[in-house]
């Protein structure tokens, strides 16, 4: 995973609040469970050391993400008097929880966003879409695309009239195919789609295939389940998109672990460890860090103002004249430092934790080796 979404997050050399919410609004009385929550959570924040202005702003920002259907929790991210970043978790935080520490806790949203494949599903008929579009925070939007209607049911050809209407209707199909094509590539666009799930009316699926991109077409899945209209959203649709989404999470990760047990194996061409992989993350050298979800080994040391220098030893030679450097667990600023250099980060948890058997539960794929001395 790409880390630019976190760029508001990092912009900051100050004191973060990092604060994990669950948010989910089932029953009556959520928002006032919500805001105590919050209350328990506020309290410890300020405990720890984050200074009144921070969680004042925190305060106007926490419980607002009203609309939100279904399980999700939220992510909130606060220094210097002012809220960074908000974003919205597909799932309930397993437990609520807050910290305050010299740089942000990023690892159990990162983990979330892991999770979840952003998707978009298209309900076609020769009429036009819907379209749904799924970020990595759940649904991000949702939009209806409607062409012409007229003569859009073919007729059966007979004199020269009824080819007439049979080529009205043919182009009108085609017409329709290249709007719903256009506002398809904008949904893939805007959340950044690694699946594009296509169902309904074959003849309509067809045309809608000759105006996509070939960066859409490569991603393209056609499963059963839904055609469009009320009532359109079934039971058989929604197991049909978990199974075409759990298929290709399952793939992905498969060829990501493959990726890092062939290098593995490879002198130099990957590492594990905290030790090792920071040493990687100061040299620029880490194309994809791997990380347990539920975190790193022990803590590390980095430089307050070069994210990429990261070290378990606090009196390391590329700390000398960057000012004292600070203290942090290990996964916070193992992240911290992938993110300057433009690594890519990937969590593991379970059966893939327990194959990888990585060393303080975190290594790396590597750009380039070093040169042997």
């Amino acid at each position: 995973m790409e880390l630019r979404f976190l760029d508001p997050v990092y912009e900051t050399d100050a004191s973060v609040a990092s604060v994990y919410l669950d948010t989910t609004r089932s029953v009556e009385n959520a928002p006032k469970e919500i805001e105590l929550r919050w209350r328990g959570l506020r309290e410890r924040l300020a405990s720890d050391g984050a200074p009144e202005d921070t969680l004042a702003a925190l305060d106007e920002v926490v419980g607002t993400d009203l609309g939100m259907p279904g399980p999700h929790g939220t992510a909130y991210f606060a220094a210097e008097g002012r809220v960074l970043a908000g974003y919205t978790l597909s799932r309930r935080p397993d437990q609520d929880r807050a910290s305050w520490l010299p740089v942000p806790d990023t690892l159990p949203l990162i983990a979330d966003r892991d999770a979840a494949v952003p998707y978009v599903l298209a309900q076609v008929d020769r009429v036009g879409a819907d379209i749904h579009a799924y970020g990595a925070g759940g649904e991000v939007d949702e939009r209806s695309v409607d062409g012409g209607t007229l003569h859009i049911r073919k007729v059966h050809v007979g004199d020269w009239a009824h080819k007439h209407y049979q080529r009205r209707s043919e182009n009108l199909w085609a017409e329709n195919a290249a709007r719903v094509a256009d506002d398809v590539e904008t949904a893939v666009t805007e959340v950044g789609a690694r699946l594009l799930l296509v169902t309904g009316d074959v003849r309509a699926l067809a045309a809608l295939r000759e105006h996509l991109l070939d960066t859409s077409l490569s991603i393209l899945v056609e499963i059963e389940g839904g055609g469009r209209g009320e009532g359109s959203h079934s039971a058989g649709l929604d197991e049909a998109v978990d199974e075409a989404v759990g298929a290709y999470a399952a793939r992905e990760r498969a060829e990501l672990i493959g990726a890092y047990e062939q290098e593995r194996g490879r002198d130099r061409r990957a590492v594990d460890g905290g030790s090792g992989t920071a040493a990687a993350l100061s040299q620029g050298q880490v194309d994809t860090l791997l990380i347990d979800a539920d975190g790193v080994d022990g803590e590390l040391w980095a430089s307050p103002a070069e994210a990429q220098l990261v070290s378990d030893q606090a009196d390391a030679p590329e700390f000398a004249g960057r000012g004292a450097p600070i203290h942090a667990p290990g996964d916070a600023l193992l992240i911290r430092a992938a993110h300057a250099t433009d690594a890519e980060v990937v969590t593991v948890a379970g059966v893939d934790s327990s194959r990888l058997s990585l060393r303080d539960h975190v290594g790396a794929v590597l750009r380039f080796t070093t040169v042997p001395e």
